[in-house]
């Protein structure tokens, strides 16, 4: 057929209506196909509580603004000092200059102080966990390390200890630097905003709950009154808006940090519990179509909640006293015994997908600090000795995320079965001499082979 100039340029013309009109459908088809879930978020993670499995992921390891998730390591830290004994639930705090004028501005997440006044610290840990109150976040940073600068350290400290890589704290509420009236910490920047990497915010978290279950008891609080019964009662909604009977109430939901900055955006830390297994997720820079900034952090989350909890399932992979066919004995010197039996501990434990039950193969790693050079244990040996572990690998053909810190979290302790006594010098003697004799007799064994070879 003849084409005129003409409709050649009426037919290019159509052609490229038509790939404008498909081209959106096809990059929402390519997206769907690279993030399922479709969260609308620069990064976002679902892991497993108990072992760090990571269910889901999305940018995980970039490094974006926290804002009030700041506070799980405030948490983290006071809790542990409550445990060590260096801060009491009833101890008195009196307001400094700095806490005093930053608890002022009710333009900030607030419960504002008296400069006179005299707090708890559970007073002022309530009001960060449940109102997210900066002022009593400082307050709090300052009873636990002298100082905001000093905590700061600690904060930064604490991370590396957990195995956080990507984490950088300069203040103890998630404000950035600006807002805190050029008070901020020594060695931080006026405009500095703390930051970490989802998988970093997921790691703080899998560590907070681990060590520190009993913060849910104050996180899952909906509403409660500051200095109730007094002239300075304030009345705090938790910012977390998916807590039963909340606006965004959702099934088991009893945690955790919500954030919101500027620089952050929408952000949200949450945890739930369903049919014995807990989940966390965490989404950062949540976006939406409304206008109100604090709604996407939660439609977000409850994606994620939703997705883990229809697809996976915590399961017992292996069960106490598992033994692996052919390596269940290690050998033991200077023993009655010549070797000993070792099973798990525990049975594994892992969350796993609907339908991958058999795609995971058992692995032991034994503690190589208490074998000797030729790998056996020295008795005398009591039974239940851990001797090392026993983990799991993937072996589907699906895609696995691992864990959280690299390391994976499903393992179970590799103990002895029985106990082994040392044996005496009579014993030991024999079987040096039968070692002796055993030699010589190999010895002329080869010899009179050489002869007829």
């Amino acid at each position: 057929m003849h084409m005129t100039k003409k409709s050649f340029l009426a037919f290019i013309m159509t052609l490229t209506l038509i790939i404008g009109i498909a081209s959106p459908f096809t990059q929402k088809a390519f997206a769907a196909e690279n993030d399922p879930l479709g969260i609308n978020a620069s990064a976002a993670i679902a892991i497993e509580a108990s072992t760090g499995k990571i269910l889901y992921g999305k940018n995980i390891d970039e490094k974006l603004g926290i804002a009030s998730m700041t506070k799980m390591m405030t948490e983290y830290l006071l809790l542990e000092a409550i445990e060590e004994g260096k801060v009491s639930w009833d101890q008195k705090y009196k307001p400094s200059d700095y806490v005093y004028k930053i608890s002022q501005h009710t333009n900030l997440s607030n419960v504002p102080l008296r400069k006179d006044g005299s707090y708890t610290v559970r007073e002022l840990f309530e009001a960060m966990a449940i109102y997210s109150a900066n002022g009593a976040a400082i307050a709090i940073a300052e009873i636990v390390g002298g100082s905001e600068t000093n905590f700061v350290k600690m904060m930064n400290e604490k991370a590396k200890e957990m195995g956080i890589k990507n984490a950088k704290f300069v203040n103890a509420t998630g404000l950035n630097n600006r807002d805190l009236q050029g008070m901020h910490p020594e060695g931080t920047g006026e405009d500095d905003e703390n930051e970490m990497s989802a998988r970093a915010v997921a790691t703080l978290a899998y560590n907070l709950l681990k060590n520190y279950p009993e913060v849910l008891e104050t996180a899952s609080i909906p509403k409660k009154v500051f200095q109730e019964g007094t002239d300075d009662a304030i009345n705090m909604e938790n910012w977390n808006w998916m807590l039963p009977g909340l606006v965004f109430g959702t099934e088991g939901v009893d945690g955790l940090k919500t954030g919101y900055t500027e620089y952050a955006g929408s952000c949200f830390t949450a945890t739930a519990e369903r049919n014995g297994m807990r989940i966390i997720t965490v989404v950062m820079n949540a976006k939406g179509n409304g206008s109100n900034p604090y709604v996407p952090r939660f439609e977000e989350t409850r994606k994620l909640l939703n997705y883990a909890f229809s697809n996976f399932s915590v399961e017992e992979l292996f069960p106490k006293e598992y033994q692996i066919k052919g390596e269940s004995t290690l050998p033991v010197v200077k023993g009655k015994e010549k070797k000993v039996s070792i099973y798990t501990k525990e049975p594994l434990l892992l969350a796993i997908k609907r339908g991958e039950n058999d795609v995971y193969k058992e692995k032991y790693v034994l503690d190589e600090k208490i074998l000797n050079e030729k790998g056996e244990l020295t008795a005398p040996i009591k039974k239940g000795t851990k001797v090392g572990y026993m983990t799991v690998e993937y072996t589907g053909k699906g895609e696995d995320l691992g864990f959280i810190n690299g390391v994976s979290g499903a393992k179970v302790d590799l103990v002895t079965k029985n106990t082994v006594e040392k044996a005496n010098w009579f014993i030991l003697t024999m079987r040096g001499i039968g070692g002796i004799f055993g030699d010589i007799w190999d010895g002329i064994t080869g010899m009179v082979k050489g002869w007829f070879s």
